[in-house]
């Protein structure tokens, strides 16, 4: 029997494949919503888990982002393919209980792809679903949570329906705050001891540590910090990169700067184009001492902190990891280095952090200002005050300032500070340094503007790195795309379509089949003989670029001009502003209509679009399936029909952000 007197069994799986955080987020809201109602809850993400083990919850919900070309998040791609096992009989999962939800970007052709066919092969396998699939898009103008919150509203009624709590027995209220199951705590035998953690606003029947035990309260149990990661990256593969170039390529007076970057790696590493580079930010030292001083926890910065269990198991590989990645600033760890390398007090705030904080502050005013933005009824003013004018989680403490948050709680309330994600724009002989390093060059716009309320933002990511001196060492991650791009291909022809930044994985490209030239001259020589589709002549290489004006943002332009010299490449740029009539990349794509067919329908070429997701993707299609009628006669339902086989095919990817 719990502690809130329900006596069956009841244990919920929350299960997430996520690439940027978003379905981590989502399924720790589902973990709390499940433990409102009574179960005991594992939110992890699928790989850490065998398909069969699955029968063992009461019930299962997964929450799944689709990456690339309609691929799971590579958090989940080890469940995925054992899903795939053919000789698994079909009633393989019968005693499986599940729904999934699905979040993606309709930009790309194959939305939401992966929640699509995992739900799909669940099924296939004998689950038994228990709530239809949701699915969500980025590029509804209210964001994910437009679908997200009605769809989790339904799915806690659904639950309650099938699985009945005892006679007597409620769900835990909202306004109840839930026992994290960490918390920070200092070293132990330190001089200083904890101070009062108070929660709940007023409440000071609350105990110095704020942990629940069967009489309401427990101790914590300590575990030393260096033994795990987090949930979020359990096995995180670092490089230790050195900044070579950090080199503004716009001019002063441009609106936008954009940078080229440079790193070096020790290591021999192949890549490959469509490949990225992620990068792990600090938060600024003006930021990390401002939020210091807003808590009142500059007493405790430089203290020697860890994380401590809430609750004893006998089992610790079923306890759910640290909420937070500190191995590599456990030396010691302290409160300063945790908000600096760890908690992004920059990020957007989800509605369950104004839930969580509406638990620490005694002024009602706030609080029932911080648990409207949590209602559902409400969601149009939490979007107008949080993703629209992109409203940081700092500003939102400094705007609620009585809101003072126990340190102890820190990790739970604000969320991990992620590595971002850069497409690597080096490619062939770019790659190689001398002594047998590697070489990764990035194409990084620094992210700097005005809101809609006069404000100015910040990229966390790109403001650290514009201000990284040459010689700076640190961490980073190499990580696979999805563009596959293979050497077989050479003799093919390829179009590149990618405005702004976009331009990294073409670059990275057009290098690389340079270098493939090279080598396809000196197998002809040698062997007299051919590759691939029986030639070895380099396909022709074009490349559809836009940007706003040729003297300001037409990257590497001369590169353009030396490599046309030595090898089939076009370069058709399009520069919005340098005339009246904005040209944008789908006009000049429209211009090239016969090329475009020639290239991609009789001679069976390869499409890579690359660059911001939203209207440019769908324009690029329309410009595409032009191309197609104009250049072959095609009427227009033959030229859908044709792109649509191209994606299927593989000919036609898209690597959107």
């Amino acid at each position: 029997m719990t502690k809130y007197g329900q006596g069956h069994e009841r244990i919920a799986a929350i299960l997430y494949g996520s690439e940027t955080g978003n379905a981590l987020d989502y399924a720790e809201e589902v973990g709390r919503l499940c433990e409102r109602l009574h179960f005991q809850t594992v939110v992890s993400r699928l790989d850490a888990h065998e398909p069969v083990s699955l029968a063992h919850f009461s019930c299962v919900v997964v929450i799944l982002s689709t990456t690339g070309q309609g691929d799971l998040p590579v958090n989940a791609r080890s469940f995925w393919k054992k899903l795939l096992r053919r000789k698994l009989p079909n009633h393989y999962l019968a005693d499986v209980k599940f729904t999934t939800f699905g979040l993606g970007d309709s930009s790309y052709p194959k939305f939401n792809w992966a929640a699509r066919k995992f739900h799909k092969r669940l099924l296939q396998l004998g689950a038994y679903e228990i709530y239809p699939r949701g699915e969500a898009d980025e590029q509804h103008e209210e964001g994910l949570d437009a679908t997200w919150v009605p769809w989790a509203a339904d799915l806690r009624q659904q639950i309650l329906a099938r699985y009945p709590l005892d006679a007597g027995v409620h769900p835990i209220a909202e306004d109840v705050l839930l026992p994290p199951k960490w918390l920070l705590s200092l070293k132990p035998n330190h001089p200083l001891q904890d101070p009062p953690c108070l929660c709940n606003g007023d409440d000071d029947s609350l105990p110095p540590n704020g942990l629940p035990t069967t009489n309401g309260y427990q101790q914590a149990h300590p575990m030393d910090n260096a033994t795990f990661t987090s949930e979020s990256d359990p096995n995180p593969t670092g490089l230790l990169v050195t900044l070579e170039e950090n080199r503004r390529l716009t001019p002063q007076n441009h609106w936008q700067d954009v940078r080229h970057l440079r790193f070096s790696c020790p290591l021999s590493i192949e890549y490959h184009p469509g490949d990225v580079l992620t990068i792990f930010p600090e938060n600024s030292s003006s930021d990390v001492c401002q939020l210091l001083e807003l808590m009142s926890w500059a007493e405790y910065a430089d203290l020697p902190i860890h994380f401590n269990r809430t609750n004893p198991v006998e089992n610790t590989d079923t306890y759910s990891l640290p909420p937070v990645n500190v191995k590599q600033h456990d030396n010691p760890l302290t409160l300063r280095k945790l908000l600096t390398y760890c908690l992004d007090i920059r990020a957007v705030p989800r509605r369950s952090f104004f839930s969580a904080i509406a638990h620490f502050t005694d002024n009602q005013t706030h609080k029932e200002r911080l648990l409207e933005f949590t209602n559902p009824k409400y969601i149009d003013e939490l979007y107008d005050y949080t993703t629209r004018p992109r409203r940081s989680i700092l500003e939102v403490l400094q705007e609620f300032h009585s809101v003072k948050i126990p340190w102890q709680w820190a990790a739970n309330v604000l969320p991990e500070l992620r590595g971002r994600q850069f497409s690597i724009v080096s490619g062939g002989r770019r790659k190689h340094a001398s002594g047998g390093r590697t070489n990764f060059e990035l194409l990084v716009a620094i992210v700097k503007y005005k809101t809609v309320i006069k404000t100015l933002r910040e990229g966390v990511c790109t403001r650290y790195l514009s201000g990284l001196p040459v010689g700076t060492a640190m961490e980073a991650s190499l990580q696979q795309g999805s563009l596959n791009i293979q050497e077989t291909d050479a003799t093919r022809p390829v179009v590149m379509i990618g405005p702004g930044t976009g331009l990294a994985p073409m670059r990275s490209l057009i290098w690389e089949r340079y270098d493939w030239q090279s080598r396809m001259s000196d197998f002809g020589q040698a062997e007299d003989g051919a590759i691939a589709n029986g030639s070895n002549q380099l396909g022709e290489t074009v490349l559809f670029y836009g940007c706003r004006n040729r003297e300001a943002d037409f990257f590497y332009r001369e590169e353009w001009d030396v490599l046309k010299e030595n090898m089939p490449l076009k370069v058709f740029a399009a520069f919005s502003r340098d005339q009246k009539t904005k040209i944008y990349i789908q006009d000049i794509l429209k211009q090239q209509s016969e090329m475009v067919y020639r290239l991609l329908c009789l001679q069976n070429g390869l499409v890579y679009v690359c660059g911001s997701s939203g209207k440019m993707p769908q324009a690029v299609r329309a410009a595409l399936v032009d191309d197609f009628r104009n250049g072959g006669d095609m009427d227009r339902d033959a030229a859908e029909h044709y792109l649509q086989a191209m994606e299927k095919e593989g000919r036609y990817k898209q690597e959107t952000w």
